[in-house]
């Protein structure tokens, strides 16, 4: 992944970024087939970000094949694939809502889904636990977030606050990051944890 030093990195840059990142979800085994994505918000004020199109699983996404998403979940490049509704409702309340929040990462593991389906969370039992002490929120389950329940973004990032991760209720994970980069290390070690 590129090297980030502070300043916006490009759209080709972000593109390699992101899907590098898909890359090594497929490789240490935190995809869910071709149901979870990732995502990175685009410079510029249109609220723009890139996802992967829905259909390619996590080895096949190329930097050339993720997709520009608009605010309205609409793709705004041409393309012969459809985007994820779900993907649509989750990165676009994160992106919206936080200026910090470039990437977004959301997965649907065993071990994350197993821990979502607890009441308890994440235990403060061990090193890699304790780095997420006080710094994950928790959002109760609604059903698959379609595009026909927008309303539930409101609820996702009141949520999320200002924490770097999201316990989604017996569904799954998902972290927020300033880079690719970070965002990657966080989703990770969220799964470790």
């Amino acid at each position: 992944m590129s090297d980030y030093t502070g300043g916006l990195q490009d759209e080709r840059s972000l593109r390699e970024d992101l899907a590098a990142a898909y890359r090594l979800i497929a490789h240490f085994d935190m995809t869910d087939l071709v149901y979870t994505h990732l995502s990175v918000r685009l410079p510029g004020e249109a609220h723009r970000f890139l996802v992967n199109p829905y259909g390619l699983l996590f080895e096949e996404v190329t930097a050339s094949s993720l997709v520009v998403v608009d605010a309205d979940g609409h793709p705004s490049q041409e393309t012969s694939w459809p985007v994820n509704p779900a993907g649509f409702v989750i990165h676009s309340a994160v992106h919206r809502a936080r200026p910090d929040a470039a990437c977004v990462m959301h997965t649907h593991t065993l071990a994350g889904m197993t821990v979502a389906a607890q009441d308890c969370g994440i235990l403060p039992l061990n090193q890699i636990s304790m780095e997420f002490h006080g710094r994950v929120g928790f959002h109760s389950y609604e059903g698959i977030a379609a595009d026909d329940n927008l309303s539930e973004r409101e609820r996702l990032v009141r949520d999320l606050g200002d924490n770097i991760g999201l316990i989604l209720q017996n569904h799954g994970l998902m972290t927020v990051g300033e880079t690719v980069a970070q965002t990657f290390y966080r989703i990770w070690y969220l799964e470790q944890a």
